[in-house]
């Protein structure tokens, strides 16, 4: 039997440094905008970019990019994903881009449809089984479909995220058992639903379905690579993989020594690092990360390496709300220094600052305030907005609208 070694001892700081260079965020951004090759390296180094709806700002899963890589053109994104389809679809963290090499790993939560999706999806197929297939009959033989084609009407429930149609909620169980994937997206951000088999590569397609237990333990092992130095829930929460699977596959890659033991000062629990993580001497980034960026959606693991204490306000009542609606954390080397309320205003050509806040005791807030306004300014001709407007709301507002 295999004996792990001996148990490092990793420093706060380093274990924050490597978290970031796992992340693709320990160094400054490069000179020349990214192109699609940058583009793809990334999604396959984060393996996960969630999508979220909000539009506030910008759709989240154009953020990680900007936040790594600068200014580059949205559009190479969407094409990654159409014509390209070098990244898929599916529920991972939430729903998310994926690279198509990780398809077959997740053919068994597309299997276990009954034990995974939820809702509407599961009523449709389970009172309405004969429409479901006969929907899935109408995109074999007549192509691509969208919800809205159906010309259904949304159930009168106010309030409620997920008050699906039945066809909406009848393609959304095809897409989660994978019979049916998005194969674009229109301008207003609907799903283009076509057969799986359609739309991803053919080698993809051909590629065997793994074991369950081996296609969980390439996504524990790919999750161990975005991370750099994780604790076993940080491991299993990438891919929301369920309990037992994950820790078995974490004692397996452990016992491969794919997985090293570590002790990280200050976090009480047993640590794992991807061996093959860089330990930069320290992190030069500056970014903007968006709510749903693999750095910061799982909230203990932020409070954990950064201190920074994040909850996401967007369903708070406004009158309730601390920091604001759509709240970005700020990264200046390896510390999370501020949080910034923003909205673009699309109309008017201006980002506005909302509301600005510096983390408390942070030693130096006009620093803070000089570079938070110097990334705000290249956000803002990234979203080809004119100017930066700063409320005054937060307790660095002041600093922040002499600095803008």
């Amino acid at each position: 039997m295999h004996h792990l070694p001996p148990v490092e001892h990793l420093p706060a700081p380093l274990a924050r440094r490597i978290a970031l260079a796992a992340q693709g965020l320990a160094d400054e951004r490069p000179v020349t905008a990214a192109g699609t090759r940058q583009l793809r390296a990334l999604v396959e180094r984060l393996a996960v970019v969630q999508i979220d709806s909000v539009n506030v700002l910008s759709r989240s899963h154009y953020l990680p990019a900007f936040s790594r890589l600068g200014a580059y053109p949205r559009e190479l994104l969407d094409r990654l994903h159409a014509p390209r389809h070098d990244v898929f679809e599916y529920w991972a963290h939430e729903a998310s881009y994926l690279p198509v090499r990780l398809h077959p790993h997740l053919r068994w939560r597309m299997a276990a449809a009954e034990q995974h999706a939820w809702g509407s999806m599961l009523r449709v197929q389970r009172e309405r089984p004969q429409y479901v297939s006969e929907l899935l009959d109408r995109v074999r033989e007549t192509g691509p479909l969208r919800a809205s084609d159906l010309g259904e009407q949304r159930p009168s429930t106010p309030g409620q995220m997920w008050n699906w149609h039945p066809g909406k909620a009848a393609l959304e169980y095809l897409f989660f058992v994978g019979a049916l994937t998005a194969r674009s997206r229109t301008a207003g951000f609907e799903r283009v639903y076509d057969l799986t088999e359609r739309v991803l590569p053919a080698a993809v397609v051909a590629t065997p379905t793994p074991p369950r237990a081996d296609a969980v333990r390439e996504l524990v092992r790919t999750a161990a690579r975005a991370l750099g130095v994780a604790t076993e829930t940080d491991l299993r929460d990438y891919f929301r993989l369920p309990v037992a699977d994950a820790r078995t596959a974490v004692a397996e890659l452990a016992e491969a020594g794919e997985l090293l033991p570590v002790e990280v000062a200050g976090w009480g629990r047993p640590g794992w690092l991807d061996p093959a993580a860089r330990r930069p001497r320290r992190a030069r980034a500056r970014a903007l990360l968006s709510p749903f960026d693999s750095l910061v959606w799982e909230r203990p693991r932020i409070e954990r390496l950064f201190g920074f204490r994040y909850r996401l306000e967007i369903y708070t009542p406004a009158a309730q709300r601390v920091h604001g609606y759509y709240v970005l954390p700020f990264l200046l080397g390896d510390e999370l220094v501020a949080r910034v309320d923003l909205k673009a205003d699309r109309a008017a050509g201006v980002l506005r600052v909302q509301a600005a806040h510096v983390e408390e005791h942070h030693p130096a807030p006009a620093l803070v305030a000089d570079e938070l306004a110097a990334e705000l300014r290249l956000m803002a001709g990234w979203l080809s907005l004119d100017r930066v407007e700063v409320q005054p709301r937060g307790d660095l507002a002041p600093e922040l609208a002499r600095a803008v």
